[in-house]
């Protein structure tokens, strides 16, 4: 088993149990969801690093906590017995190891009647800082923070001062994603302005001109990284089941939405692991894939969910979100470069033959043992298992273990400093190693990766250059074309974050964005380089341990 220095390090802090060897993780899990009949099986696909499910499944399978999801959306009801019954669900959920989505845009907004007193309602942005606080104090599965996604309509009141609440300081454990419809682009395109309506009685508010909204949008994510924008209209045309009702809102990173009290099960194949000598290994791809969709089925019904609401609900659906990661890493072992055609031909194929596969083998369970309860009046005309099978999400966590790249995304750096459980490590990617010369123009390349994160600079030919060109040497409109290319494949959605140099501005962000919805995206998110005094990564290092 290849474990890196860095992921045996992210292992011992979160994952293992006392006494417990990676080996044994991977042996607990494997036990606990495919049972005498599939352990051998699982545990063989889990070892090997060519599947992993998300954390709580590794944390909690055969554990007495045995909350095996990671993705949760509850319901936000215009009551204070509603927002606080859910405030305390959200705290059972947490302490499971999940993370929580909800919309808040049916609160009433700030300065409306409550109970016939005019100016009562201290509107969603107040109720969002009640949550971030009670997440504060509960860690999730006693292991990782709690993390949340508020979601407020574009439509609402209260749009302006959410789409700024999180430059005011506080909602650290939120992100936030402002819900824009059709209607909001028809303005945008003629002009016209935006009614901002209140959702306790439908009465419009006041109207905004939708450009400048636009704007503020797109200059607090300039400013913050935030707010992300879903397209809820797109999430709707999509919805497998759309019979049960309206979705709009997804889980933490935005890549799985929800119904309330819906919860989904997520897990990765690793590609880079699926190139052999220089190739795709379309066998090995299959054989992940297939064993993947039975393992997330399987995580289902081994989970011990934290409400019976949720059971009933998660039980109707039955949906599964398998994807990738280490897609980077397997376009540079394939030679590919990122920021090409060929990479977004072979993006959209790839996805197209993975959801074509696990679509098939959840058919086939359908068939073998039953169909998912909610079948009757989703878009399925036969059997099927799941409501969905794919999602891309971040890989934030199991990419380490994994010792490859983070879900979709290009490389940030080859060479960076982040911190691992109030630890802080380097990190040199061996890619470099393994795919350049020792020496370029008489200068070491190895120290000017570890010095600089990237190529650029050394006298390297240009398809070198290319292959090796990090996220933020990325053109904008290529990440946006990357994440449409998988999308375009994947029933739930895409977790991508659109990369960009500290000089971007608020018109190419607002450019991000209105192309993201062309390209029929379901969201999308931008980050600024440094634009936050917390951010997670730091192009360079100084000291490195050497990890994948």
């Amino acid at each position: 088993m290849e474990i890196s220095p860095i992921a045996r390090l992210l292992l011992e802090g979160r994952y293992l149990l006392p006494g417990e060897t990676p080996a044994g993780l991977f042996s607990r899990v494997a036990d606990a969801v495919g049972g005498t009949a599939r352990s051998r099986e699982f545990f063989s696909l889990l070892s090997a690093l060519l599947f992993l499910p998300n954390s709580p499944t590794l944390m909690n399978a055969g554990t007495s906590a045995g909350q095996l999801s990671a993705c949760f959306v509850l319901p936000m009801e215009d009551t204070l017995e509603g927002i606080f019954g859910t405030l305390g669900h959200m705290a059972l959920i947490h302490q499971s190891g999940g993370g929580t989505g909800f919309s808040f845009s049916l609160l009433r907004p700030r300065g409306d009647a409550v109970n016939g007193v005019t100016g009562a309602a201290t509107g969603p942005v107040s109720f969002m800082r009640v949550f971030d606080a009670a997440t504060g104090a509960v860690r999730q599965g006693g292991r990782r923070r709690g993390a949340n996604m508020g979601v407020l309509a574009a439509s609402h009141p209260d749009i302006e001062e959410f789409v700024t609440a999180k430059q005011e300081g506080g909602l650290s454990n939120f992100n936030i994603s402002v819900g824009v419809d059709e209607r909001f682009f028809r303005c945008l395109a003629t002009g016209k302005e935006y009614d901002l309506i209140n959702p306790r009685d439908g009465s419009v508010w006041k109207s905004v001109d939708a450009g400048s909204l636009w704007r503020l949008i797109a200059a607090s994510a300039c400013i913050s990284g935030e707010p992300g924008v879903l397209f809820l209209d797109e999430i709707n045309r999509q919805n497998t089941t759309p019979h049960l009702g309206r979705i709009e809102a997804t889980n933490p990173c935005g890549e799985q939405p929800l119904y309330p009290y819906e919860s989904c099960n997520l897990g990765s194949v690793n590609l880079a692991r699926c190139v052999r000598q220089h190739d795709l290994d379309e066998d090995l791809l299959i054989t992940v894939v297939r064993c993947g969709v039975d393992f997330l089925d399987a995580v289902i019904d081994a989970n011990r969910f934290p409400l019976p609401e949720i059971r009933e609900r998660t039980l109707a659906t039955r949906k599964i979100g398998l994807g990738v990661m280490g897609f980077a890493e397997a376009l540079i072992r394939l030679g590919i470069p990122y920021e090409s055609e060929e990479a977004l031909r072979f993006a959209g194929s790839l996805m197209e033959h993975i959801e074509e596969m696990a679509r098939e083998r959840s058919e086939e369970i359908g068939k073998e043992i039953g169909s998912f309860p909610a079948i009757e009046g989703s878009i399925f005309s036969g059997e099927m298992r799941n409501a969905t099978v794919t999602t891309i999400a971040p890989t934030g966590s199991i990419h380490l273990i994994a010792g490859t790249t983070s879900g979709i995304e290009p490389v940030f750096s080859f060479a960076y400093d982040r911190t691992i459980d109030g630890r802080p490590v380097s990190i040199v990617s061996d890619l470099v190693a393994g795919f350049l010369p020792r020496t370029a123009g008489g200068k070491d390349v190895a120290e000017h990766v570890r010095r600089h994160g990237t190529v650029a600079g050394l006298p390297l030919d240009d398809h070198a250059r290319d292959l090796f060109r990090t996220a933020t040497e990325i053109a904008p409109e290529h990440h946006v074309r990357m994440q449409a290319a998988f999308q375009k494949h994947v029933d739930n959605a895409v977790s991508k974050t659109v990369n960009l140099p500290q000089s971007a501005t608020v018109d190419e962000i607002a450019c991000v964005f209105s192309l993201a919805h062309d390209l029929g995206c379901k969201g999308t998110t931008v980050y600024r380089y440094r634009s936050r005094p917390d951010q997670i990564f730091s192009l360079g290092c100084d000291v490195c341990l050497i990890d994948g």
